[in-house]
């Protein structure tokens, strides 16, 4: 294990660039290793330093964060940092092997620091932008697979479980390991005071906690949240 965690930055604004760098700086943990202006710098960057995680923006010229991210994630874990919230384009950079992808004005400088730790360790952060694309894609595609006719108990028992498990699964991949845990007291019934007694941190903790897993799973209430969670698709709170 690296005594710290070595980043590479990469965008072409530089305002973006420093304020990026000095937000991660700040971390006894992490160092930047280097700053990139383009997809083809991150990556002779990434040769170089052998980071353990990239911040690669999406549009940059010359070679863009797109093109330039399929040769990075064969170096290290690339976390997409972009003004970019196009469903699309999240769709593209996650299939190409982004490990996570947050929107500048969707995350605290502390969910930043938080998304770097994560993606080392192989956890998906997303701001909310892109996690209701994902879960649309999800969405869409249940409601595609789902029978016009309405389906006999034989055809159910085959049916669902894919694309529950496939809803359940993505839910999953959007929390942060707290969160998650988090997530996890809410579906067994627990009150935010017991939440709170369980994980040792305050009520008020607990409730920032809740807020961004609502924003996350685009859930307006703890039964919609839980019926996400387990995949079981969106539900009335």
């Amino acid at each position: 294990m690296h005594e710290h965690l070595r980043v590479i930055v990469a965008d072409d604004n530089p305002v973006v660039r420093a304020g990026l760098t000095a937000l991660l700086s700040g971390r006894e943990d992490i160092e930047v290793a280097a700053e990139a202006t383009d997809g083809r710098e991150a990556y002779e960057a990434a040769v170089r330093h052998h980071p353990d995680v990239v911040l690669l923006d999406v549009r940059m010229p010359g070679v863009d964060g797109i093109a330039a991210l399929p040769h990075l994630v064969r170096l290290a874990p690339v976390l997409m940092t972009t003004y970019s919230r196009e469903t699309e384009i999240v769709h593209e950079a996650l299939r190409l092997g982004a490990c996570g992808y947050l929107v500048h004005g969707e995350f605290t400088a502390a969910q930043l620091v938080d998304a770097v730790r994560d993606a080392r360790l192989g956890r998906a952060h997303f701001t909310h932008t892109a996690s209701n694309a994902l879960l649309a894609t999800v969405r869409a595609q249940y409601a595609a697979a789902t029978p016009v006719r309405p389906a006999t108990p034989a055809e159910w028992r085959h049916f669902p479980q894919t694309t529950s498990q496939q809803q359940a699964n993505v839910a999953h991949s959007l929390l942060s390991q707290r969160e998650a845990e988090v997530m996890d007291l809410i579906a067994s019934g627990m009150t935010n005071q017991q939440i709170a007694a369980a994980c040792f941190i305050s009520q008020k903790t607990v409730k920032n906690h809740i807020n961004r897993i609502f924003a996350k799973l685009n859930a307006a209430s703890r039964g919609q949240a839980i019926a996400i969670w387990h995949g079981g698709g969106p539900t009335r709170g």
